[in-house]
């Protein structure tokens, strides 16, 4: 049997979703509770990857076991895991279902805090000059009308290609805080981070919107700006088609 695993992780402690040689994963944790609860070797495939330090309130993984699930497997994952992973809901799905391959869309957000909290360091950036968010929001809204992200994407990375559709990215502002959510069929390694970092810059008058627009057509990774530090990001959505899984 195949199944879906919805899960939620901090990833303050982790290099990233995606299992390494010499560093800890989320993946790497989560497959090795998996062998010891079903007893057999069990590899997951996760939705994507996420970068070292980066969250996701919500992620799917599926996973391939012919030990039969009880209604206590959340529970017992739970018990096994660490206190920053945790697994939220299981699902049987078709044989050929792919937590990857099938996904149809994603979204992510990025917080900003801006007030000095020791209790959100790991999971937002502190960043406390003034930005003009209707100006940020103006050069976000750019992003929809193009497909090439280049500009946006890590250099020397293993993209086959850099062609995106993004659907939507917003800004909203929240007492004390900033959030800026954007969804697209896929992302680019540090893509979202460094699109942040670039409005930041438009927010703070260093960019005008225009030459945020001149900046994702000449796809050229130098001419973004630094990336936003990745603390700040989360992995929020991934949607499939209804008859492969349904989110609760």
């Amino acid at each position: 049997m195949r199944y879906f695993l919805e899960l939620s992780y901090q990833g303050t402690a982790y290099h990233g979703w995606q299992r390494q040689e010499n560093a800890l994963s989320v993946q790497q944790v989560l497959e090795e509770a998996l062998t010891l609860l079903l007893r057999n070797s069990t590899r997951v495939s996760g939705a994507g990857r996420t970068d070292t330090g980066v969250h996701a309130s919500y992620y799917v993984a599926h996973f391939d076991t012919e030990t039969p699930l009880n209604e206590r497997f959340c529970y017992q994952m739970n018990a096994l895991l660490p206190d920053d992973i945790a697994v939220r809901r299981v699902a049987a799905v078709p044989e050929e279902a792919h937590a990857r391959f099938n996904a149809l869309e994603r979204e992510y957000t990025y917080r900003i805090l801006q007030e000095k909290n020791p209790f959100r360091r790991d999971t937002a950036w502190q960043f406390l000059a003034d930005l003009d968010v209707a100006r940020m929001n103006e050069a976000a809204a750019i992003l929809p009308h193009y497909r090439d992200f280049t500009t946006f994407s890590k250099l020397h990375s293993d993209n086959k290609t850099c062609i995106c559709r993004v659907f939507s990215a917003t800004w909203e502002e929240m007492p004390g805080e900033l959030l800026f959510s954007i969804r697209a069929d896929r992302f680019l390694r540090n893509m979202v981070r460094s699109i942040v970092g670039t409005l930041v810059n438009v927010g703070r008058g260093r960019l005008t919107v225009e030459a945020f627009r001149k900046i994702v057509e000449r796809r050229d990774r130098n001419l973004a700006s630094t990336s936003a530090p990745a603390q700040g990001l989360f992995l929020t959505d991934v949607r499939y088609e209804a008859s492969i899984f349904t989110r609760e």
